[in-house]
């Protein structure tokens, strides 16, 4: 007799041949695992993902943290099933997302990067429709989509239609949609790209919330400070392949580094940094950016008045100076030896 796995509202969830096993796990397994998952894109002579070895705890926030083209996306797309993988292995939920994908879309919930709302539907029916399509029942559809447009302050745009939302609004349905199935883990890819600061935050808080539910949370971001503030753990990422990963203040404490230094002047930027270096102890890593001359040091004491005297003793006039402790920027920076790329 065929094995037949229920999903979480009663409705049967067709298996095809596939054995309890592939869909069973302790609860001290990861919720994802990764095996040397790899991805050539036809006509790339470059792999977006490059053997990647990946394991996420479950009711964890994680984050992969990379510029664009560092393969972040790629990655999300294989976990997701919308990209086939070239080689390698991945589980999410206990499932081989290449054996059985259809079992695989079952435990995950995803917010793209583009708006994904169907625009036929109005704003209570974008979620209604979504629990049909997962085989909930009508009534329980009815109740659901009423729960979460109140816990995302939706209610008063239910019957309203998905043009009438703002891109934060609209941001926070895709979200809403996106765990109405009570999905194993959820992927958010980028999620709060293009959105304003204020609209930013409002997400974030979301996030906080369902991470305290003890929903697993996949997000792929290259905002630093996304990272720092959510995350439990953090990859950094680049030409597909993990550069290092660790809980975001290990990260920062990596560097060796205990604080950055950003002189902004008048005058010649590249022999400020050189005489800064040559002048103080302790200094890592002189860069020049958009903010001035960026200097990272290990120790040092009276930073600011032997920066300034330098500066003045070499002509030129300060016109900013600041201290900060280092940040997941940092870390990035120091690991590629590159600022990010667009």
């Amino acid at each position: 007799m065929r094995p037949v796995a229920r999903n979480r509202y009663g409705g049967a969830a067709r298996m095809d041949n596939v054995s309890a096993q592939h869909v069973q796990m302790s609860s001290t397994d990861a919720v994802i695992r990764t095996s040397a998952l790899t991805k050539v894109y036809a006509g790339a002579d470059f792999r977006a993902v490059d053997e990647l070895n990946l394991s996420v705890d479950r009711g964890e926030i994680f984050g992969l943290l990379g510029p664009n083209g560092a393969g972040k996306t790629t990655t999300a797309g294989m976990l997701t099933t919308r990209v086939i993988p070239t080689s390698g292995a991945a589980f999410v939920a206990g499932v081989d997302i290449v054996a059985h994908p259809t079992l695989a879309k079952q435990a995950v919930g995803v917010v793209s990067q583009t708006n994904s709302l169907d625009r036929q539907l109005n704003v209570w029916e974008n979620l209604y429709f979504h629990g049909r399509l997962f085989g909930m029942g009508a009534t329980s559809s009815r109740r659901r989509s009423d729960e979460l447009l109140e816990q995302f302050q939706l209610s008063k745009w239910a019957r309203a239609s998905v043009y009438a939302l703002s891109g934060g609004m609209a941001q926070r349905l895709m979200v809403a949609r996106s765990i109405f199935h009570r999905p194993a883990v959820l992927f958010m890819d980028e999620p709060t790209a293009g959105l304003d600061p204020q609209s930013r935050l409002a997400l974030w808080d979301i996030l906080r919330e369902l991470h305290a539910q003890g929903q697993t949370i996949l997000l792929t971001t290259h905002y630093m400070e996304e990272a720092d503030q959510l995350c439990e753990r953090v990859a950094i990422m680049d030409h597909g392949r993990i550069l290092a990963l660790d809980t975001p203040e290990g990260l920062k404490r990596s560097v060796g580094v205990d604080t950055i230094v950003t002189v902004k002047a008048s005058g010649d930027q590249a022999a400020l940094a050189a005489s800064l270096e040559a002048a103080l102890d302790g200094v890592t890593r002189t860069r020049v950016t958009e903010h001035g001359v960026e200097l990272h040091v290990k120790g040092g004491e009276r930073l600011l008045a032997r920066c300034v005297a330098v500066a003045e003793e070499g002509g030129y006039e300060v016109e900013d100076l600041s201290l900060a402790e280092p940040t997941l920027e940092t870390v990035f920076i120091n690991l590629t030896g590159k600022e990010l790329r667009d």
